[in-house]
């Protein structure tokens, strides 16, 4: 006698399934029919009422596919698109010298001088990554996806030979994802609220090298969650003290009282990946034997 052994067996087919042996009757596969099942119909799915369903999803399709992948602990790199590797850097120099235009030539000198934070921020997601890759639970770097500071993050991790995450938005003038972004973890927002709350959600640290308004939006924002106690402190870094401090007069907020005394300790500057690496060590176990850096939690 042949036992049943399927003890675990679905006793109704996924939507997946569903999804793909419905067929439409005649008359009602035209458009403006209403037979679609709900959930494969982007019509439907693109209303204006279902706006929090679409937020929903955007929520829980990088939270899932990263507890899938065991990913517990990130550090976040923020920072310009604008901001260009230095050979990129030199070719558009020279191309301006050649056209003698003095403020085109006076804008790629300042792309060359720019350049090094490229540099250091691909440096020092080579340091996070060659490190949490010997650790029990990795840290991962992310970035928003594009390019410049964030193709710098997720190019010195894939050079190391690790994953790393990019959070990518979509924009009027559209963003693609930079080249060395793990393709299983490549997102792509359409809210950048949603976007922001991924970013922090397993974040241990933030750093954050020179950039226009998205950078100061994503610092300003974190600053803001941390100095009203909505999420737990966490280190951020500020690559390039003069920059920083010659465009946010912080002791001008103090002498105000627009912050508190003490709420400039929420950052520190540094210059370089080394020194941005020792100040983490400082705040935690990075013993590559260790286990979480730190739990995270969530953004609730």
């Amino acid at each position: 006698m042949n036992k049943r052994i399927d003890l675990t067996a679905r006793n109704f087919p996924s939507a997946k399934e569903e999804a793909k042996t419905t067929v439409p009757l005649p008359n009602y596969d035209g458009p403006g029919s209403a037979y679609r099942l709900a959930f494969d119909d982007n019509e439907f799915l693109l209303r204006d009422e279902l706006r929090p369903v679409r937020m929903q999803l955007e929520l829980l399709k990088p939270e899932l596919m990263q507890q899938e992948m065991g990913i517990k602990s990130t550090i976040v790199m923020f920072g310009s698109a604008r901001i260009h590797a230095r050979d990129a850097a030199e070719t558009l120099l020279a191309a301006a010298q050649i056209l003698g235009e003095p403020a085109a030539i006076k804008r790629a000198s300042m792309q060359v001088s720019m350049s090094h934070y490229y540099e250091e921020a691909r440096r020092f997601a080579g340091i996070v990554t060659k490190v949490s890759t010997e650790r029990a639970n990795p840290i991962y770097v992310v970035t928003g996806g594009g390019p410049g500071i964030m193709e710098a993050g997720n190019r010195g991790a894939y050079e190391i030979g690790g994953k790393s995450i990019g959070l990518n938005i979509v924009l009027p003038h559209e963003q693609h994802p930079n080249p060395y972004i793990t393709p299983e973890l490549c997102f792509r927002f359409h809210y950048f609220a949603l976007r922001k709350m991924h970013f922090l959600m397993r974040s241990v640290a933030l750093v954050c090298f020179p950039g226009g308004f998205g950078t100061l939006d994503e610092l300003f924002e974190t600053m803001t969650l941390i100095q009203t106690g909505k999420c737990r402190r966490r280190p951020i870094l500020l690559f390039g003290r003069e920059f920083w401090t010659r465009l946010i007069n912080f002791e001008l907020l103090i002498e105000t009282g627009m912050i508190s005394p003490g709420d400039e300790k929420m950052f520190h500057f540094v210059e370089t990946a080394e020194e941005a690496w020792a100040l983490l060590e400082k705040e935690y176990d990075m013993n590559p034997g260790a286990g979480v850096v730190a739990s995270a939690g969530s953004a609730d």
